[in-house]
């Protein structure tokens, strides 16, 4: 019987720790350049990214999608909280293009869980 349920336990074990370890969030500070999700799928440079127009990632299309930072040619994708701090502040920067911003909470794999974000200085 235990030669059974040793194997079972095994598995499960190495599953549970295996599952811990995916889900490890990150206390993260990310700076860089915010953009909505259908572009920052083809801008994914900083350089690119740094071109981008805000209007565009208020345009109904593109805000729907949600927004990212890109930063160091890695593309972060904002969390629900980040969504809505990323539009708020998209509709009341003046900055026309290039919107560097500076976010900071946790990181979960690509996604950036925001609990603060503001304009870079």
């Amino acid at each position: 019987m235990i030669r059974k349920l040793f194997p079972v336990a095994l598995a499960l074990s190495l599953a549970a720790a295996f599952a811990l370890a995916q889900g490890e969030k990150k206390a993260a500070t990310i700076t860089g350049y915010l953009l909505d999700n259908m572009c920052a799928a083809s801008l994914s440079s900083d350089a690119e990214a740094a071109k981008h127009y805000t209007s565009c990632s208020l345009m109904p299309a593109c805000a729907q999608t949600g927004y990212a930072v890109v930063s160091k040619d890695t593309v972060y994708k904002l969390d629900g909280r980040g969504n809505e701090l990323a539009h708020a502040l998209l509709k009341e920067t003046k900055k026309k293009k290039g919107l560097a911003v500076t976010v900071e909470g946790t990181l979960e794999g690509d996604t950036l869980h925001a609990d603060k974000l503001a304009e870079a200085r």
